[in-house]
C-alpha cells in the first residue's frame, strides 16, 4: 500500500536513508527539516550538532538526490517551550531530564506527526535505529550500539501508529555503506552528540546564565559541610568530577552525588556504594500494550545506552514501581525507566524517587 510519508530530515546520514528507503518502497516521500532555533548560530554547528544551517542545507542536498520535495518547517517556539524550558526546569527541581527523548515526545511525534496528520499524510518517517511491527510492536534496532527504542518509548500506541523507522533492521555501518552507494554526501559526516541546544556543550555555563547562581553547601551523608556549590542545578546524581569539594573524605576515596535537594539549595555527596538503588518510583507511565494488572517480571533500562535490570513492575495509583533483581548506581530522577521484554518495548515511566532496599 501507497502512503503518504513525510520524512523528517535532520541533514544526518541516517534520516537521510531512511527518506531513501521510504521513496524506494513506493511511498509519496515529502522531506522537512525542522528549523529548531529562531538563531541557527546559538545552537551546535559543524558535525555535533543537529539544528544548524549546514545541516539543512545537508537535508535539502539528501533531498535532491533521492527526488523527493524538501521543505524547511519553523518549529523554533515550540522547541524551545517543550525542550529548552523543560530541560531547565527539571534541572532546577533537582532532576536529570533527557533533552533527546524529550523532542521525540514534543516535537517529532506531536508537534511533526500532529502537523503532518493535518496536511493529510499518512506517516512520519525518522532515522531512528528500531523496529516497529505491523501489530504496532516496538521492538530493540538489530545494531545495540545504535539502539534507540529507549528514547522511542515515550511515544503512545497512537503516535507510533503513524511512524516509520526505516532503519532498525541494519548496522549503522551498513547504513554508511548504503549511502555512499545511493551518492548522498552525507554518507561520512559524523554523528551529532551531546546536546544540541547547548552551542559549547558547557551545561553548568548554559544553566547558571539562565537560573543565575544560587550559593549553597555540598554535605556528606552525616550532614557536614565539606564544600560549596554556586548552583545545586549544576549536578546531577552519581557525578564524580567538578564537586571542588574543599576537603578530601576520612577515607580518601572518592564521593560522588547522591542527592540533590533544590528546597535546601544542598548537594549530598558519599561513598560510590551509598549510589545502589534497589527500588524505583516512576510517573506518567506509557503502555505500548494493555496495562499489567499485576506485577510483572521484565527487564529495565534506565538510560539511553545504559545496562538493562531484571526487575518486577507493579502498576499502582502513583505509577509504577520497579524492584531490581540486582541493584543500580547513579539512578538520577527525571530518567526515563523503559521496560522490556527480551527485545520488545513494554513501556516506559519517568523516574520520581528511589531507594536502596524494599520496603
Amino acid at each position: 500500500m501507497t502512503l503518504r510519508v513525510l520524512a523528517a530530515m535532520s541533514g544526518g546520514v541516517d534520516s537521510a536513508v531512511a527518506a531513501a528507503r521510504a521513496a524506494e518502497a513506493g511511498h509519496d516521500v515529502t522531506g522537512v527539516h525542522m528549523a529548531l532555533s529562531s538563531n541557527p548560530q546559538s545552537y551546535r554547528t559543524g558535525a555535533r550538532g543537529c539544528c544548524t544551517l549546514e545541516d539543512s542545507r545537508d537535508a535539502r542536498r539528501a533531498a535532491d538526490v533521492i527526488g523527493i520535495p524538501f521543505y524547511v518547517w519553523d518549529l523554533a517556539e515550540r522547541f524551545h517551550e517543550d525542550v529548552v524550558e523543560d530541560f531547565v526546569s527539571e534541572y532546577a527541581a533537582g532532576r536529570t531530564p533527557n533533552p533527546c527523548l524529550r523532542c521525540n515526545e514534543k516535537i517529532k511525534f506531536a508537534a511533526l506527526l500532529d502537523k503532518a496528520m493535518a496536511l493529510g499524510f499518512d506517516a512520519v518517517c525518522t532515522g531512528h535505529y528500531a523496529r516497529l511491527g505491523g501489530d504496532g510492536v516496538l521492538r530493540r534496532g538489530v545494531d545495540g550500539g545504535k539502539d534507540q527504542s529507549y528514547v522511542l518509548a515515550v511515544c503512545t500506541p497512537e503516535q507510533l501508529a503513524h511512524a516509520m523507522f526505516p532503519l532498525g533492521d541494519t548496522t549503522k555501518a551498513g547504513i554508511r555503506a548504503e549511502a555512499a552507494r545511493r551518492g548522498l554526501q552525507v554518507a561520512d559526516k559524523p554523528d551529532s552528540h551531546d546536546i544540541c541546544f547547548i552551542a559549547d556543550g558547557d551545561t553548568r555555563a548554559f544553566l547558571a546564565e539562565r537560573l543565575g547562581e544560587a550559593p549553597g553547601p555540598i554535605v556528606d551523608a552525616d550532614g557536614n559541610r565539606v564544600g560549596d556549590h554556586d548552583g545545586a542545578y549544576a549536578y546531577t546524581v552519581g557525578q564524580r568530577k567538578g564537586l571542588r569539594l574543599g576537603r578530601p573524605a576520612p577515607d580518601g576515596r572518592a564521593r560522588y552525588v547522591l542527592d540533590i535537594s533544590p528546597v535546601t539549595n544542598t548537594v549530598t555527596v558519599g561513598p560510590r556504594e551509598a549510589l545502589d538503588v534497589r527500588v524505583i518510583t516512576a510517573e506518567r507511565p506509557v503502555w505500548l500494550g494493555p496495562e499489567p494488572s499485576g506485577p510483572i517480571g521484565c527487564e529495565v533500562q534506565l538510560r539511553a545506552h545504559g545496562e538493562v535490570y531484571g526487575c518486577v513492575a507493579e502498576p499502582s495509583a502513583d505509577g509504577l514501581t520497579i524492584t531490581l533483581d540486582a541493584p543500580a548506581r547513579g539512578v538520577a530522577p527525571g530518567q526515563a525507566a523503559v521496560l522490556y521484554e527480551g527485545d520488545r518495548v513494554l513501556g516506559s515511566a519517568t523516574i520520581a524517587e528511589t531507594a536502596r532496599v524494599p520496603a
